[in-house]
């Protein structure tokens, strides 16, 4: 047991001293054991352009990782302007829906789709200047949770179109 206070040094660090787990993670996000082949990750850091941020968030989700594409949009959140952080953080919480979702957490998919929906669309002015449109994708994310809470399938197929 550690010491309150005390800093665990078997932990994963990266240069700075912020804890890291570089072990490897599965499609979607759960770390596997150690030496394991696991996905490419993305850098938890990772900033892009809000255009290249969609266009890489899509092509994560359209390839069934939305844990990953999660990574991205949450780099924008976190780096994007500050009248713009419902809409990215909304953005962020569906990939996180979509992730509980195929973990099979459908309490925690309902509760991230609703909390994603609602945010995306307070953040529509931002969605309308990058070429999304919030109202669509907000009712993308609802009606996927209220399947999900009504118990029902939704088969393959579940990734949001970002853009157009």
């Amino acid at each position: 047991m550690t010491a309150p206070g005390a800093r665990r040094v078997d932990r994963d660090r990266d240069p700075t001293g912020r804890a890291r787990n570089a072990r490897p993670r599965d499609s979607s996000g759960r770390p596997l054991p150690s030496g394991e082949a696991g996905v490419e990750r993305v850098d938890e850091d990772v900033v892009l352009a809000p255009q290249e941020a969609l266009a890489e968030a899509q092509r994560l989700l359209d390839g069934g990782y939305p844990f990953h594409a999660h990574e991205v949009l949450e780099g924008a959140w976190k780096s994007g302007r500050d009248d713009e952080r419902p809409f990215w953080q909304g953005l962020a919480q569906l990939a996180v829906g979509l992730t509980h979702e195929q973990r099979g957490n459908r309490r925690g998919a309902v509760s991230l789709l609703r909390r994603g929906a609602d945010n995306v669309a307070d953040g529509s002015a931002a969605g309308a200047r990058h070429g999304v449109d919030a109202a669509r994708l907000s009712a993308w994310g609802r009606s996927r949770a209220d399947v999900l809470e009504s118990g029902g399938e939704l088969g393959e197929g579940g990734a949001p179109v970002l853009r157009g």
